[in-house]
């Protein structure tokens, strides 16, 4: 049980960090330097995908001392249950018509940290399946 309350807590630490550089990077190119206004903000959309991110580590973690085998089939099964979160999310900005909206701008305002998240959860996936 520690090593999963250290795991959490180390996941929590590189997730932050990880976080933090790259919604400072992403508000700096579109919100500052482009000058431009997307549907939701920055700190947002990485604010959704780091609460989502640590709920599925924090759930994998459960899972990996539970149910050891299925970790892997978890990994993917919460995987999907995120894509549904996220185009939850992204519903009112794809149902958004409004002339000055910038679809285009929104849709990769999100999907480049979604994917980002995605090789971070990834990575420390592969490393919780590796301690079998």
């Amino acid at each position: 049980m520690i090593t999963n309350k250290l795991s959490i807590i180390q996941f929590s630490k590189y997730l932050v960090s990880f976080s933090l550089v790259f919604c400072l990077l992403q508000y700096l190119l579109v919100e500052q330097i482009l000058k431009e206004q997307p549907y939701y903000s920055t700190f947002i959309i990485y604010g959704f995908l780091f609460v989502v991110t640590l709920g599925i580590y924090a759930a994998l973690l459960f899972i990996h001392k539970s149910f050891k085998e299925n970790t892997g089939f978890a990994f993917m099964g919460l995987s999907l249950f995120k894509m549904f979160l996220s185009v939850l999310f992204l519903l009112p900005v794809i149902l958004y018509e409004d002339e000055q909206g910038n679809l285009l701008l929104d849709i990769f305002t999100f999907f480049i940290p979604y994917f980002l998240y995605l090789l971070f959860e990834t990575i420390f996936a592969v490393r919780l399946l590796q301690d079998k």
